[in-house]
């Protein structure tokens, strides 16, 4: 072989080798899913309600302190838990609120959260405006015609949208705006928390029937956290501003306990379904307890668990974060950001449990990161 033909076959090389690695950097960069669809409260609310009339908003600082956009709706100082999950599964950028998406963004999911929102249509009224899950769930029926029109056919919406993972968050605020706010709500006087719990639970499980119907296919459901250890239940009910409202956190985990069965449920009567539960409640006990390393455990880190970071009254938590407050310099030491909400270092952690079990608790009966690749 001649001097000049080597050089040309190493050309050739070269360039084919150019031309694989780039297919393989582009294959790495496609996200494990097509889209990710968002459902809850103000939890994962990343701007739903910067424009409604409501008292549950949190387009100003110090909300966003740590995000690069800064303020943008988000009730955190930076990310939430879907933000952190969005990075896990590959998305290059954070999944658009339903209030900005438009044209081909829907394409990678939408974010319908809203806060003050419950499972119930009245839950959460004395803040003012929000969007319930039935409103929401509304509003993906808009974005699943807007998918049929951009996709071309109902047939290609349908194959696309059931490789998509469907987030819910949804429950939290039955409980705290509304079954244990009497001054505003009957449902506490009304029914037992065994008795709210399954009502609950059926329109909740109505709205998974219709997400279903309108495409969806990869389901996670999120458990309600321990709302009797947040800085706002314990500023108001705790003796000791530390010891968390055993009668809330059991009602908790009475819903809790009624979700993890509708996943059973729903997974063996749909075969072309997958639904999993992910135990908010357990991640949560786990960082609220300093573990010792001898047990083989997990410290999270959070020196302090039972204030926000930002906030007034006792235990920062009587009224959540005001405009343009002065927050905690320590932030990662805290678990909760203001009255209600947990940090960004909370939300990383909580986020990247439900991605990958660390944990066989943690995600039932498989991980986000198994059914993506499902």
């Amino acid at each position: 072989m001649g001097c000049g033909l080597i050089q040309r076959w190493l050309v050739v090389c070269v360039v084919a080798l150019a031309v694989v690695e780039f297919h393989y950097e582009q294959a790495m960069a496609e996200p494990q899913v097509p889209c990710y669809f968002i459902f809850g409260d103000s939890l994962v609310d990343n701007g739903n309600n910067n424009n409604i009339q409501s008292l549950a908003r949190a387009n100003y600082l110090p909300y966003g302190v740590d995000f690069p956009d800064g303020p943008t709706g988000r009730f955190s100082n930076g990310k939430t838990t879907v933000d952190v999950i969005a990075e896990l599964l590959g998305f290059d950028d954070y999944i658009p609120p339903y209030a900005a998406a438009s044209g081909q963004d829907i394409l990678r999911g939408v974010n319908y959260a809203s806060a003050a929102a419950g499972i119930r249509s009245e839950t959460g009224q004395q803040l003012g405006g929000r969007i319930d899950f039935t409103g929401q769930v509304n509003n993906y029926k808009t974005t699943v015609s807007q998918v049929v029109n951009i996709l071309g056919d109902e047939d290609s919406a349908a194959n696309y949208l059931s490789k998509c993972i469907y987030s819910v968050g949804m429950g939290s605020n039955d409980y705290l705006n509304n079954y244990f706010m009497p001054i505003y709500y009957s449902t506490g006087r009304q029914f037992s928390p065994e008795q709210y719990a399954d009502i609950l639970i059926q329109q909740y499980t109505e709205q998974l029937r219709t997400m279903y119907n309108y495409g969806a296919r990869k389901f996670v459901l999120n458990g309600v956290g321990q709302i009797g250890c947040s800085p706002n239940e314990l500023a108001q009910n705790s003796a000791d501003g530390s010891t968390c409202i055993q009668r809330i956190n059991v009602a908790n985990q009475i819903f809790n306990n009624k979700l993890k069965a509708i996943v059973d449920d729903f997974n063996n009567n749909s075969p072309d379904a997958k639904f999993i539960y992910i135990n908010a409640y357990g991640i949560f006990q786990d960082l609220m307890t300093i573990h010792h390393p001898s047990m083989g455990l997990v410290f999270a880190g959070f020196r302090v668990t039972n204030a926000g970071c930002c906030g007034v009254g006792r235990n920062n938590g009587q009224i959540t974060c005001l405009p343009f407050q002065t927050p905690c310099q320590n932030r990662n030491e805290y678990l909760f950001w203001d009255a209600f909400h947990p940090g960004e270092a909370a939300n990383t952690i909580v986020g990247r449990r439900s991605y990958s079990a660390e944990k066989p608790s943690d995600a039932y009966p498989m991980d986000i990161r198994r059914l993506a690749q499902l």
